[in-house]
């Protein structure tokens, strides 16, 4: 569980959680859907706690511009103290199309190892090596 901040020597950690998701359309519903639905899934496989939460950012491939994840993080999934930025994902050649990502940087005790990483849908293939993680 995420909810101890603090390790055994008394100092608080930081670990970042990330997850990626594919939008089927660029529109503001379909961005909404998808940033709602991979944000509940990152903070339900690790028992996270928002106020947990030192920052998140999310990042769009390019052809996903029609509204910004971080608004439906706060108005839908409770992050209104959460400090947030979206970006433009790096448009690499032959790279993955129509992509939400996100890093989620929580203050906890839990080690790295114990981090559960969400890949929904077509974002499976970004890390492939984590399917033992991958929700399904």
């Amino acid at each position: 569980m995420l909810n101890s901040n603090v390790n055994v020597s008394g100092k608080i950690e930081t670990r970042g959680i990330r997850g990626a998701t594919v939008v089927s359309a660029n529109t503001p519903c379909e961005i909404e859907k998808a940033t709602v639905e991979l944000t509940n899934e990152m903070l339900s496989r690790n028992s996270i706690k928002v106020e947990d939460i030192a920052f998140a950012v999310f990042t769009l491939t390019k052809d996903l511009n029609a509204a910004f994840p971080a608004k439906y993080a706060r108005l839908k999934c409770g992050f209104d103290m959460v400090p947030m930025m979206c970006y433009q994902e790096l448009d690499v050649p032959n790279s993955i199309q129509m992509c939400l990502r996100a890093l989620f940087v929580v203050n906890t005790s839990l080690p790295q190892s114990r981090v559960k990483h969400v890949y929904l849908k077509g974002a499976k293939t970004l890390r492939a090596d984590l399917e033992r993680d991958i929700v399904k």
